[in-house]
């Protein structure tokens, strides 16, 4: 593994309080197949783990979102709007079937936006708190600052937290069903179309974190 944490004392601490809320990510990974740890790191990025925010993008969950994803609620509770982030939302992470840990971290980065990618730039989004990331950082929609530095840990330090917390905690991912020789298939987050953005965001997330 090639990413190494750089604040490894304040990621264990996240990662502990994120480990204690993980029946109520379990619920919501029962609805949606989304690995468990996969929704609590959103949940930390998105809202540093406040539960009357939403998953989607931090909006109170009791009212109509205003940011994107707009229009989405209000909602019941937090985990029926984390159900409709995750299957209603853009980047419909719900349809994922991978989640070895190159296509779960590149699942991160497009539930955040490519903005960093089209750069070809680490996204602080996954990697602040490891060594794969210095600075830069989109200080609002459209506005990219290079020298801004994320004080938030990214998911990547999170999930390498998480996963020392507890060894039952694996990306292995879901195996391929075998196909015919030949057999088309269609672009996918793990099978991107050549020279696109999404098979370089597939290519750097495994060039960073050295899995295939």
């Amino acid at each position: 593994m090639k990413a190494k944490p750089t604040r490894q004392a304040e990621a264990a601490k996240v990662a502990l309080r994120l480990y204690k809320a993980r029946r109520r990510y379990q619920a919501v990974e029962q609805e949606t197949g989304v690995p468990w740890p996969v929704i609590a790191v959103i949940h930390e990025r998105e809202s540093s783990q406040d539960w009357k925010a939403s998953l989607a993008q931090g909006d109170p969950w009791n009212r109509v979102s205003v940011h994107v994803p707009a229009g989405r609620g209000p909602f019941a509770s937090w985990e029926e709007a984390a159900i409709d982030a995750l299957v209603k939302c853009p980047p419909f992470l719900a349809r994922h079937k991978d989640w070895s840990i190159a296509a779960a971290l590149t699942a991160l980065e497009t539930y955040n936006g490519i903005g960093y990618a089209a750069r070809g730039v680490p996204s602080p989004y996954l990697w602040a708190g490891t060594n794969q990331y210095r600075a830069g950082k989109y200080v609002r929609d459209g506005v990219y600052d290079p020298g801004k530095v994320d004080p938030q840990l990214g998911c990547a330090a999170l999930m390498i937290a998480l996963m020392g917390l507890d060894s039952e905690i694996s990306f292995a991912g879901a195996a391929a069903k075998s196909l015919p020789s030949g057999t088309p298939t269609k672009p996918s987050l793990t099978n991107p179309s050549k020279g696109s953005i999404g098979a370089f965001v597939v290519n750097l997330v495994r060039a960073i974190f050295g899995r295939k």
